[in-house]
């Protein structure tokens, strides 16, 4: 008699795939199961938000405004700051003797003389200084057409300098070298600015025969008249100095740059010939002692301020949407805490090996535990910087201070780009914590390369060019992300870390974050293979 023959068993259900996808959803489930790993990420938010709104808000503050220096509060320290044509905030202050263009036309003049004094104030008013002879690298005399006296208007310029030579400027930003060095007597320096409907062409000569065009700009909408004419300007002059310790001290006060022209000569559509100049304080006098003078062909320009970008660096009134991410770093300690245990729970639980069992394929489930924790970080960080830099701005404007206006893609950057560091930080614990596989020695580890350098970088510990180095090799590098306002080549300015400037590019510096992070994946994938669970 034969044995019975017994059918196997064959479930109804499909058979599963262990798959990436699957990984995915294993750590997911992980981590939305422990509660200490959620309140982690809630944490992240919330200290973020709470340091952005309050430690990096605007304080009220007493300024000093109106007739006899009155101290005031409230609506009345509310900055007047111009904006270009770009949106951007700029200065825009200097003295004019022009007169209107009604089309195409050129202008030509030689600049003989650029001097330039310091003033301290002498007076309850402000306008009146006491003025000594000075450096002011950036002072500027030469010739001008602008949309409009008004302040923010377009405008291109050829003009003289004591420190970079001849230069052609526009729009407050753009800046273009002409010849080197600066006008003197016995070696002047020959302007010519010619208008085409909205494209206007600068020129220098050293003889006023063999001319050199140093740039051709666009300026849209410019009307059928416009100002132009000989103009002087000088930026307020500093005096700072970084101690050992990288903090910065100094003094500063208005100048007065005095610029020396003749062989003045126009043609095309003037409106008055080459006579009828007329004064015009742009933006106000902010010295008592601007003004032109003009006698047998020879005008004698005074003026102060200056027209180029404003940058950060003016005070308590003036804040950048960054200032309201201070947060960003004590919302790094948290993500590097809840990433270091995301993997070493398991190693201290032994539950490593049964998902090592589960998922032989190493590898492939630290890049599962990497992408979950990355993509939750990052949700929560976005969520956080929105609240931080929107909350932050209205802070400021109810304060009555003011904030630097900033493109739509900047903004994006800044408060995605800093969601996006909590996120590849988040990574890097990973991989830290799956190299040493110890909590407390992972995040210290963690900490010491990302947050330690940060701070070392910004808060006036080390020298300026030690902080810069720190702040171009170490993973703190993409904390460059979160800067809004370029530094410009045109405006002297203390380009530092402590001043809010990082030495590598917006992106640049993410990627050497990134760099960091592959290079510790790479190594924790190396060790997990070869080590046993």
């Amino acid at each position: 008699m034969s044995a019975p023959v017994i059918a196997p068993y064959r479930s109804a259900l499909s058979p599963g795939r262990d798959g990436f996808a699957q990984l995915v959803r294993a750590e997911w489930t992980k981590l939305w199961t422990v509660r200490g790993w959620v309140i982690g990420l809630v944490l992240v938010i919330v200290v973020t938000d709470l340091l952005g709104l309050f430690g990096g808000g605007y304080s009220s503050i007493e300024c000093i405004t109106g007739p006899g220096g009155k101290p005031q509060t409230g609506a009345a320290c509310t900055p007047k700051v111009a904006t270009g044509p770009g949106g951007q905030a700029v200065n825009d202050n200097y003295y004019l003797a022009g007169q209107p263009l009604t089309g195409d036309g050129s202008l030509t003049a030689r600049v003989t003389a650029l001097t330039t004094e310091l003033g301290t104030p002498a007076g309850p008013t402000g306008q009146d200084v006491t003025l000594q002879p000075g450096s002011v690298p950036w002072a500027k005399a030469g010739i001008i057409v602008t949309a409009s006296t008004s302040q923010g208007a377009a405008y291109a310029a050829m003009m003289v300098t004591p420190g970079h030579g001849v230069r052609m400027q526009y729009d407050y930003t753009g800046d273009i070298a002409g010849q080197l060095g600066p006008a003197s007597a016995t070696s002047p320096r020959w302007l010519r600015l010619t208008r085409a409907g909205a494209t206007v062409t600068g020129y220098d000569s050293a003889d006023g025969v063999h001319w050199t065009q140093v740039g051709a700009v666009r300026l849209p909408g410019l009307a059928a008249t416009v100002r132009a004419g000989l103009f002087a300007a000088a930026p307020d002059w500093q005096q700072s100095s970084v101690s050992t310790g990288g903090g910065e001290t100094g003094s500063g006060g208005p100048s007065l740059a005095t610029g020396v022209l003749d062989q003045v000569r126009t043609a095309g559509s003037w409106a008055d010939g080459s006579g009828g100049w007329q004064g015009t304080a742009v933006g106000g006098a902010n010295l008592s002692q601007v003004g032109y003078q003009q006698a047998d062909g020879q005008f004698t320009v005074r003026g102060s301020g200056d027209i180029a970008p404003l940058l950060p660096g003016n005070g308590g009134r003036y804040q950048t949407i960054e200032q309201h991410l201070i947060g960003v770093f004590a919302g790094l300690i948290v993500a590097i805490m809840v990433g270091v245990l995301f993997i070493t729970a398991e190693y201290r639980r032994g539950l490593i090996r049964t998902t090592f069992t589960a998922s032989p394929r190493r590898g492939r489930v630290l890049a599962a535990k990497a992408l979950v924790i990355g993509s939750v970080t990052f949700v929560a960080g976005l969520i956080a910087t929105v609240i931080a830099v929107a909350g932050g701005v209205a802070v400021v404007h109810s304060q009555f201070g003011y904030v630097f206006p900033v493109s739509a893609l900047t903004w994006a950057r800044v408060v995605a780009g800093s969601a996006l560091l909590l996120a590849v930080a988040a990574v890097l614990a990973v991989a830290v914590g799956a190299i040493l596989r110890r909590s407390a020695a992972a995040v210290t580890l963690a900490v010491a390369v990302l947050v330690l350098p940060y701070i070392l970088g910004v808060a006036s510990v080390l020298p300026g060019h030690a902080a810069q180095w720190v702040l171009r090799i170490t993973p703190a590098a993409a904390f460059a992300i979160q800067q809004s306002i370029p530094a410009y080549p045109q405006v002297d300015n203390l380009y530092l870390p402590t001043t809010g400037y990082y030495p590598l590019a917006p992106w640049a510096g993410f990627t050497v974050l990134c760099g960091w992070t592959a290079l510790a994946f790479a190594l924790a994938v190396y060790l997990i293979r070869r080590r046993d669970a």
